[in-house]
């Protein structure tokens, strides 16, 4: 069961479904754009929509929104120092803060930078630098059926290939993520993360987390890694920042808080060029971007989210529901993850080709069906086309993220969800297609905007 008691509830909205048809085309059917009171499950992300603990709210009520030096922000890097064992910490706004103060200084044109797996802020502000963000996932993950438990892992033999190889100066450093969040949720092992920091410290490259997941990896470890089964969750967290160089986080993931992250390096002189662009653009070096009460919301998260009672709730809860929609006959990526679950649009919904968006098209089911906001990692997400409007490039997979809140919905809101895919797996055919009226040229699957289209034959 739960290992809380609820003490303050918010109502949700209950829509009609013309309501939700009629959203729908007022917002070109792109599913950000839709107003929350017309979302009845909102299942987009798990980034800063987890409820807080009365500890965190008592916490916060203790802020001290001093400009410079507070106390909120000395409780804060205490506990982020003990954590990960970083000489330098600095705070941010979120995670994508994060990425552009660290990338903005760290890389040059040209550049490139190696991951298991870059998420879409992520490779946005690499490809915003000028530099080239190259994916390295392994074998494993090509294989959406499989229960292998590491398919977050990074490739390797392609690391080395490429450490050693004509691109191996043009690496200015290797992003491991943890979870694989753009990889299906998937974790990645210690040893993987090991070997990937000896190579490279072998080739003189650092190598930084981006941890917005990093308490669900360690647990996903400790159930399914020969040698940790007897280590704590925090235990494997510590070791795993230590391995790296530095780290990113966007802490409205396992930080458990609505805003806050922050960057983490041992490197002095990067630090000191990553402060001087935080104090330019974010806020001051104590302070960054955050009032004080966040920054002590987000040092009692950081410490409740390693605890093994919440960790193991938070995995029930992602089986509960993978066993709810493969009972509805629909397939995801496996194992199930933690933060979020896969949904695989391109095998449920095979008369809708990549360049009609498959993926987009159930998540709009979705919304139609039961109120339920998704989001769409596909073609709309990684595909590209011509001036005419013709695919040249499709996602290898089409996919459907269902991300998790934290401490938000019971399994009786994750039990409509399965109901609702059940009632769209039966009358697929109904399910139509899409094409963009507008896109803009990075990050396109936020803003673009989309008019069904009718599949036929």
């Amino acid at each position: 069961m739960e290992p809380y008691r609820i003490k303050v509830v918010e109502p949700i909205p209950f829509t009609t479904r013309q309501q939700r048809e009629e959203a729908l085309r007022r917002v070109n059917y792109n599913l950000f754009d839709l107003r929350a009171e017309e979302v009845t499950i909102d299942l987009l992300t798990d980034s800063g929509t987890g409820a807080l603990s009365a500890a965190q709210l008592a916490a916060g009520m203790a802020g001290d929104e001093s400009y410079s030096g507070s106390r909120s922000f000395y409780r804060f890097h205490e506990t982020v120092t003990e954590l990960t064992g970083y000489a330098h910490i600095l705070p941010t706004h979120q995670g994508r803060a994060a990425e552009r103060v660290l990338f903005t200084t760290l890389l040059e044109r040209g550049d490139l930078v190696l991951s298991n797996t870059h998420f879409d802020t992520t490779r946005a502000n690499v490809e915003l630098n000028e530099a080239e963000a190259r994916d390295l996932p392994c074998p494993e993950a090509k294989n959406l059926d499989s229960t292998e438990p590491f398919k977050g892992n990074i490739d390797l033999e392609a690391l080395a290939r490429t450490l050693s190889g004509p691109d191996g100066s043009r690496v200015a450093v290797v992003v491991m993520t943890i979870t694989n969040n753009g990889g299906g949720g998937q974790p990645v092992s210690m040893d993987n993360l090991k070997r990937t920091a000896a190579l490279c410290r072998q080739h003189g490259v650092p190598l930084f987390l981006d941890a917005a997941r990093f308490a669900e990896n360690a647990w996903l470890v400790t159930r399914h890694e020969e040698g940790y089964r007897d280590r704590t969750p925090r235990q494997v967290a510590e070791e795993a920042f230590r391995l790296a160089d530095g780290c990113m986080m966007s802490a409205k993931k396992d930080g458990i808080v609505h805003i806050g992250g922050f960057i983490g390096t041992n490197d002095p002189q990067l630090a000191q060029k990553c402060e001087l662009l935080l104090i330019a653009t974010e806020g001051f070096a104590t302070y960054g971007g955050l009032a004080g009460r966040d920054l002590d919301m987000m040092a009692q998260g950081l410490t409740e989210v390693t605890e093994p009672s919440y960790l193991a709730e938070r995995a029930e809860i992602a089986s509960h529901l993978a066993h709810r929609v493969r009972a509805a006959g629909v397939d995801i990526v496996e194992p199930p993850g933690m933060h979020a679950l896969y949904l695989n649009a391109g095998r449920l919904l095979p008369h809708i080709p990549p360049h009609r968006y498959p993926g987009h098209a159930l998540s709009v089911q979705l919304y139609l069906e039961g109120g339920i906001r998704s989001a769409e990692l596909g073609s709309l997400y990684l595909g590209e086309e011509d001036e005419h409007g013709n695919p040249i490039k499709s996602a290898p997979y089409e996919l459907v993220r269902l991300a998790l809140p934290r401490r938000v919905y019971t399994r009786s809101h994750y039990d409509h969800v399965g109901e609702t895919l059940a009632k769209i797996a039966k009358n697929v055919d109904q399910v139509y297609g899409f094409r963009i009226t507008d896109q803009s040229p990075i990050l396109r699957h936020f803003r673009a905007t989309l008019a069904p289209v009718p599949i036929t034959g």
